[in-house]
């Protein structure tokens, strides 16, 4: 696979700002949460968008994708679905005499996997594989994604009753878990006020990238410094979750990584191309709660994985900043 050329930073930071943008014409007063949602997506990495229902997650996925240019897809994950229902199936084709593969809504490029913790264990794996390798293998043949390939999962944390908690090594392929939350009082009536004057339920998105310019979006991360101390300062509030008293288990690397790749695309989103502290800090709970497993004790308490991980960053010294280089 040939490397992709990536953006100036410059350009990237133009286009995100656009998309975020045209998609505030559908979804109001959600820009911090947008940001961070984008800037999961410009990492490459898979988000799971966890509130109770009418929040607009499935508005915000679909509009990001006609903003973005992306196919989309929607699977609504139910306890009687099958992986084949997600992956797709090997059918005999009675006109070719042979058996083929018949793709499931798993092949496309900005998958929104609704509801994920009401289908059964069985059927969640099947994004496993998808998820990691950007690959689906089914009665032994592999069959490869097109890139980009980005899923945004959602699951209403307060009806649980008949769901399947996702396990572990699931939610760890989560670059980022996001809670969008109930609008202010003026945006709820911002949101009402724009329904009556359009007449109709649905906002016409434009595109404002095409898929070829999305992947050159990512592509241009790479070129976002982060120094050794910013580096070193990521890995110490990773390595603190793994210390604190609450934690049965902290972060893995994964989460390290997460949170490196976030903070780069979130600097771009802020007009840098270095990484800060501040990002490191922006991003810490998103990338990093859902990956830790607090003790009993901990939960009879209501402590919470995102209060741990504050209290994480409140335990790390943050880095001096770094001397600015001569010009001369």
């Amino acid at each position: 696979m040939n490397a992709i050329d990536g953006l100036p930073l410059a350009t990237t930071r133009a286009s995100a700002a656009a998309v975020l943008d045209e998609v505030e014409r559908a979804v109001v007063g959600k820009r911090p949460t947008l940001e961070l949602l984008l800037a999961g997506l410009l990492a490459g990495g898979h988000v799971l968008l966890e509130d109770v229902p009418g929040v607009a997650k499935t508005l915000i996925a679909r509009s990001l994708a006609e903003v973005l240019g992306l196919r989309f897809a929607r699977i609504q994950f139910t306890p009687d679905l099958l992986p084949g229902d997600v992956t797709g199936s090997t059918v005999f084709d009675a006109r070719e005499g042979e058996f083929a593969f018949r793709p499931g809504p798993l092949f496309t490029q900005l998958l929104l996997a609704d509801e994920i913790n009401r289908a059964t264990p069985k059927a969640q794996s099947a994004l496993l594989e998808a998820m990691q390798e950007r690959q689906v293998t089914v009665d032994g043949a592999t069959h490869p994604l097109d890139a980009p390939f980005l899923v945004l999962a959602t699951q209403n944390p307060i009806e649980l009753e008949g769901t399947y908690p996702l396990p572990e090594a699931q939610l760890d392929r989560f670059l980022l878990r996001l809670s969008v939350g109930y609008p202010g009082e003026d945006d709820e009536w911002a949101i009402v006020e724009r329904r009556l004057a359009r007449r109709q339920d649905q906002v016409a998105l434009r595109p404002v990238v095409d898929r070829a310019t999305f992947l050159a979006m990512q592509a241009s991360l790479e070129d976002v410094h982060v120094s050794p101390a910013v580096g070193r300062y990521i890995v110490a509030v990773v390595r603190q979750t793994r210390e604190h008293p609450a934690v049965h288990v902290g972060s893995s690397p994964r989460g390290t990584l997460a949170v490196t790749l976030a903070s780069r695309a979130l600097a771009v989103l802020r007009d840098r191309d270095f990484v800060l502290p501040d990002d490191v800090k922006a991003v810490a709970v998103a990338a990093l709660a859902h990956r830790l497993a607090l003790r009993p004790e901990a939960w009879m308490r209501g402590l919470q994985p995102s209060r741990v991980v504050e209290d994480c960053l409140a335990a790390v010294p943050v880095p001096a900043p770094e001397p600015v280089p001569d010009a001369s």
